[in-house]
């Protein structure tokens, strides 16, 4: 009895620590618990698709999903609040994407082939999505961006004779390799964990044996690994889709779905790395 005892000074309930993931895409609705009164969020935006080739050119890689987190943000005890979980190519938010966004990495476009813009954010903090490419020696697919970090913007993706960027702790930026015959489809994106602050999944590489695929790029902390397409998908979450070569119309990589976390209580636990894992 005296632990009981204890835990209710002043009168106060204690206030339970919790946390709820959403993963999936779509929209959702979060309840705040009895006694909960302030939460901490993070946001991480969908991932672009890479576009398939042409016969004349490669297509333009996906840009990665921007990440947003806000700290101590004010809910009421048994009020229900909208989450929203982006697909690819669109925002993940918060009761709305003036709270806290993290924002959908742009498509790849065939024609004119261009490349996705990485994802924007909303928030206290967060990191922009890497932004695609598109190839400017035509015939080969564009790379693809990674999902944002907590503090940095995810990694572009590469173009023939560039390197991928990686980023500090967001997904890395993905690559097109080319053997003197073949360019592979590029890789995807590598995509970012939910758990707070750490390391962001890197971008795959381009197979380039004949371009059947590209590797997919990988999960970031505690993210899921990706299945590779004709060309990489992104990694989880928000890692945007390689783009495909112009040979056969390879089809390019699919971008990753986003996801929200809420932790609480929030006067305690914060991103980006403050007791949310």
């Amino acid at each position: 009895m005296t632990g009981i005892a204890l835990a209710f000074v002043g009168g106060a309930a204690p206030i339970a620590r919790g946390a709820q993931s959403y993963v999936t895409a779509g929209t959702f609705t979060w309840v705040a618990p009895t006694n909960v009164t302030s939460v901490s969020i993070v946001a991480i935006g969908g991932g672009g698709t890479g576009q398939c080739g042409a016969c004349c050119s490669g297509g333009g890689g996906g840009a990665g999903g921007g990440l947003g987190y806000k700290n101590n943000y004010t809910v009421v005890p048994g009020n229900s609040y909208t989450v929203v979980v982006g697909a690819s190519a669109s925002d993940s938010y918060f009761v709305s994407t003036g709270v806290v966004k993290g924002g959908g990495g742009g498509n790849g476009v065939r024609f004119p082939f261009t490349a996705g813009v990485g994802g924007t954010y909303a928030g206290c903090g967060g990191g922009d999505g890497g932004n695609g490419r598109n190839n400017s020696t035509g015939i080969y697919g564009g790379g693809a961006g990674g999902a944002g970090g907590y503090g940095s913007a995810g990694g572009a993706g590469n173009n023939i004779g560039t390197d991928a960027s990686s980023s500090t702790y967001g997904g890395g930026g993905s690559t097109v390799s080319y053997n003197g015959t073949y360019a592979g489809c590029a890789g995807g994106g590598g995509g970012v964990g939910i758990l707070g602050q750490g390391t962001g999944g890197a971008g795959g590489t381009a197979n380039v044996t004949a371009c059947t695929y590209g590797r997919g790029g990988s999960g970031g902390v505690n993210g899921a690994a990706p299945s590779a397409g004709g060309a990489g998908s992104g990694g989880a979450y928000g890692g945007g889709g390689g783009g495909g070569y112009a040979g056969g119309n390879r089809s390019g990589g699919t971008g990753k779905n986003g996801a929200v976390r809420i932790v609480w209580p929030g006067t305690t636990r914060s991103f980006p790395s403050t007791d949310v894992g």
